[in-house]
C-alpha cells in the first residue's frame, strides 16, 4: 500500500476523533472531506469531487462508500478495509446506498455528525442526503470537529511540512533566477512547478498565483500569460507540497527599480509580518494576529489598502484550495497551540496608483517563538 503514515499514527488520529465523536454525543461521522479522509485513513483521491463518504462508528469501525473509479484507489492509499461501491446509471441513488449501509452498521435510529461544509457535498446531494436519512437516523453538522483536530501537526507531519519548506524555497530560487526585463511568466511558472516536481512535490490544492503589471495587484490566479517590461512589478503566491502538505510564500518583487512607494510599501508590510509573527504564541488567537496586521497598517496610513484577513493554517489540502482553519480575521477566537502551522501574509494592493506589495511566510507555532520555515531573507527585491 502507498500509505505515507504510521499503523501507529493513525491509531492516534483515530482515538482522538473517537474521543471527540464522544463529547458531542454522537454515534458516528459522515465524512464528506477528503482531508478529513486522508487523515484518518491516508485515503488520496480527488474522486470527492462526485458522492462519496466515510463513515466512522462510534465504536470504531469505519466503511467508505464510494465509486467503482476509486476502489482501488483507496485500496491501495489507505488502511480502509471496508470498502463499498455505489452504482454510476441512470437513477442512482448513492445517498440511499449510504443509508443502507449505515444501516448495515448498526446506525438506524442513531445520531450522526455530517461535514455538510465539504467540497466533497455539494449543495444537490446534501439535500439528498437529508431526504434519505429522514425517519432514519439524526443529523447533525459536525464540519469542523476534524478540522479542529487536524489543525495541530504531529511529528511526523510537521516532517512532511519542512519538506514542502524546502521545496517552496527551491520554487523561489527558480522565479528569482528569471524574474527580470524581459522575462515571460509561462518561463518563471514553469521553472517554479519544475523545482518543486524535480523534487519529489506534488501538486498544490489550488493555482500558484502568478501577476505582473496591473495584475500584481490580484491575489487569484487568472488565465493569461504577458512578459515583464523595463519597469515593471510581479507578484508571486506559491507553495511548496509534500504529501499534500502545504509551506506557503508571497512576495512582489520590483523589476527595473523599485519606487518610493514600493519601498514605503515593503517596510510597512516587513513590520505588519513581524508584529504577526509576535502574536503567534500558544494560548493568542488568529484574532490577536489579525489585530497586530491591521494596527500596523493603520499607523502606516494604509488600511484603504489591506485585505480582511491575513492568513491562515496549511496542511494537507486538496483542490480547490490549500486554506485551512483557522484564518486571520478580525475577532476570531480559535487558540493558537504548538504544531499549528501558518500561513501570515501582509497584502498591499493600491488601486489608484497600481502599486502592488505582498510579503508572506508559512511559520510552525511553538512553545515559544514561531519558526519561519522558509529561508529566504525578509528583503525588498529588485531584479
Amino acid at each position: 500500500m502507498a500509505v505515507h503514515f504510521s499503523t501507529n499514527e493513525f491509531a492516534e488520529r483515530k482515538n482522538k476523533l473517537l474521543a471527540a465523536l464522544a463529547q458531542n454525543k454522537l454515534d458516528g461521522l459522515l465524512m464528506f472531506q477528503q482531508e478529513s479522509m486522508y487523515w484518518l485513513t491516508g485515503y488520496d483521491t480527488f474522486g470527492f469531487c462526485f458522492f462519496q463518504c466515510l463513515v466512522l462508528m462510534a465504536d470504531g469501525r469505519m466503511a467508505l462508500l464510494t465509486r467503482s473509479a476509486d476502489l482501488r484507489q483507496a485500496q491501495h492509499t489507505s488502511i480502509i478495509g471496508n470498502i463499498r461501491i455505489w452504482g454510476d446509471g441512470k437513477g442512482a441513488s448513492p445517498a440511499g446506498q449510504l443509508r443502507d449501509m449505515v444501516e448495515s452498521l448498526g446506525g438506524a435510529g442513531k445520531t450522526f455528525g455530517v461535514e455538510y461544509e465539504s467540497y466533497g457535498l455539494v449543495a444537490a446531494n446534501g439535500k439528498a442526503l437529508d431526504t434519505a436519512f429522514e425517519n432514519f437516523a439524526v443529523l447533525k453538522d459536525a464540519s469542523a470537529i476534524v478540522t479542529r483536530l487536524r489543525a495541530v501537526k504531529s511529528s511526523a507531519e510537521i516532517e512532511y511540512v519542512r519538506n514542502a519548506a524546502l521545496l517552496g524555497d527551491a520554487a523561489n530560487d527558480a522565479a528569482l533566477a528569471l524574474i527580470g526585463p524581459g522575462a515571460d511568466e509561462g518561463d518563471i511558472l514553469a521553472a517554479m512547478h519544475d523545482a518543486i516536481f524535480r523534487g519529489g512535490g506534488d501538486y498544490p490544492a489550488n493555482e500558484f498565483i502568478i501577476g505582473s503589471g496591473a495584475d500584481a495587484l490580484l491575489c487569484r490566479y487568472k488565465a493569461g500569460r504577458r512578459k515583464l517590461e523595463a519597469k515593471d512589478q510581479i507578484t508571486l503566491e506559491f507553495a511548496g507540497v509534500y504529501r499534500h502538505y502545504h509551506s506557503a510564500m508571497m512576495t512582489t518583487v520590483c523589476v527595473g527599480e523599485a519606487s518610493a512607494r514600493h519601498r514605503a510599501y515593503f517596510n510597512a508590510a516587513n513590520e505588519a509580518l513581524s508584529a504577526c509573527a509576535g502574536e503567534m504564541l500558544p494560548g493568542k488567537t488568529a484574532g490577536d494576529v489579525f489585530a497586530a496586521h491591521a494596527r500596523v497598517f493603520e499607523q502606516h496610513g494604509l488600511s484603504a489598502h489591506r485585505l480582511n484577513a491575513c492568513g491562515y493554517s496549511l496542511g494537507a489540502k486538496f483542490t480547490p484550495s490549500w486554506m485551512d482553519w483557522p484564518m486571520f480575521f478580525s475577532d476570531n477566537d480559535w487558540p493558537l497551540a504548538p504544531g499549528m502551522v501558518m500561513f501570515a501574509h501582509m497584502i498591499l494592493m493600491d488601486s489608484e496608483s497600481q502599486t502592488a506589495m505582498c510579503l508572506g511566510r508559512t511559520y510552525l507555532v511553538t512553545e515559544g517563538a514561531p519558526e519561519c520555515l522558509s529561508r529566504a531573507p525578509l528583503a525588498l527585491t529588485v531584479k
